[in-house]
């Protein structure tokens, strides 16, 4: 008898105040060295303010704000990863990127509906003794980028 093929699905795993997080590779274009954005007036205070990447001018978010995670950006160590949403390119702050991880869709999870972000979680992946929660990119950037930089797009 063949084995049979578990579902799968690649992510970049990353880390906020020692807390694990991850989102699906299908989003992320790519990882990039923390530098401060420029700051745009009247935004969302999550949203630092936007980078110029070749060219693209594109929002950069604070995921600890975002996601009401006390702590500050350490500029010396912190990443940017630039994410591509149904609504457009952003960046996200994080600690640090730990690893592109393939996680078997039978360790993942869903979200109890009391937790304060669930809308923002795809799931919750175990893996050994850790806890990875899978953030969802358009549900958690939708209101942020639509409104704030639907003109300038």
């Amino acid at each position: 008898m063949a084995p049979t093929a578990t579902a799968s699905r690649q992510v970049v795993v990353f880390e906020l105040e020692g807390e694990t997080y991850a989102v699906s590779i299908q989003h992320v274009q790519e990882i990039i060295r923390y530098s401060p954005p420029r700051t745009v007036a009247g935004t969302d205070p999550a949203i630092r303010g936007v980078i110029n990447l070749r060219g693209k001018i594109i929002p950069v978010i604070d995921m600890k704000m975002r996601l009401a995670i006390d702590g500050v950006i350490d500029p010396e160590s912190a990443k940017v990863v630039v994410v591509e949403t149904s609504v457009g390119i952003a960046g996200i702050i994080v600690d640090e990127v730990a690893e592109v991880r393939t996680l078997d869709e039978s360790s993942l999870d869903v979200v109890p509906e009391f937790t304060a972000h669930a809308a923002y979680v795809d799931g919750v992946a175990k893996v050994g003794d850790r806890l990875i929660l899978l953030l969802e990119p358009d549900s958690l950037f939708a209101i942020e980028l639509g409104t704030s930089y639907a003109a300038a797009a």
